[in-house]
């Protein structure tokens, strides 16, 4: 089983998004776990106190390195008594850009632990001794880290065997690299009848005749043809 534990201030952002399709399926079948664990259960100050003002002035809060250190080391000593391959990850908008590569080699872990950054960012202390990696999504800044939390747990969770089915689904899709291919699909009607606008007559959109007929080796040639490999 592959356990994500995701450390985060606002944990009810994840409840509606992990209990449903083949993530909920993943889950009681027991493929994988996903834990969310509010970083506030750490703070040891009466008001849960876990972010304060960032030294040498500036806008915003920033996440305090103490609860997180604290969060971090609970959910390792757990890891390391069942002796799981594991490894932290801080969401950062100056971290490696996530990729299927990435993704391919985190599936093969036991355990990732995931911080969910807020505000300005957090205590730079984590990334330099807590982290073991330092991930972004894409070129923008978000207002935190729990979407790119989400996306990690999907992205590595589809390329767990059985949980998205059948393991030929991996097999047809996944390069030796650890990339990812993606061709054009079609599926019923294959001809679909569209009347535009400001036009008098219909348009036919209409299945390329190579995918119904039959011909398997054809159509392996066309999807070659009209793929993207993703390498990452």
């Amino acid at each position: 089983m592959l356990r994500f534990d995701i450390i985060t201030i606002f944990p009810d952002i994840f409840k509606s998004y992990f209990q449903e399709s083949l993530i909920k399926k993943a889950q009681e079948k027991g493929l994988i776990s996903v834990d969310i664990h509010d970083l506030r259960k750490w703070a040891k100050d009466k008001h849960k106190i876990v972010d304060d003002k960032p030294f040498g002035g500036g806008l915003g809060m920033v996440l305090k390195v103490e609860p997180i250190y604290r969060a971090v080391a609970t959910l390792k000593r757990k890891a390391k008594s069942e002796k799981r391959k594991t490894k932290v990850i801080l969401f950062t908008p100056r971290g490696k850009k996530f990729n299927q590569k990435i993704a391919y080699q985190l599936s093969k872990l036991d355990r990732i632990i995931m911080i969910c950054g807020r505000y300005e960012g957090v205590d730079e202390r984590v990334a330099k001794n807590i982290a073991d990696l330092e991930l972004s999504i894409g070129d923008y800044d978000l207002m935190g880290g729990d979407l790119p939390a989400m996306v990690v747990v999907e992205t590595v969770s589809r390329l767990v065997p059985g949980v998205i089915g059948k393991k030929e689904l991996l097999k047809e899709r996944i390069t030796k690299g650890g990339g990812f291919i993606e061709y054009e699909q079609y599926t019923r009607p294959p001809k679909f009848f569209v009347k535009k606008l400001r036009r008098a007559r219909p348009e036919v959109w209409s299945v390329p005749k190579v995918l119904l007929s039959g011909d398997h080796k054809k159509i392996e040639e066309w999807r070659k043809k009209h793929s993207k490999t993703i390498e990452g």
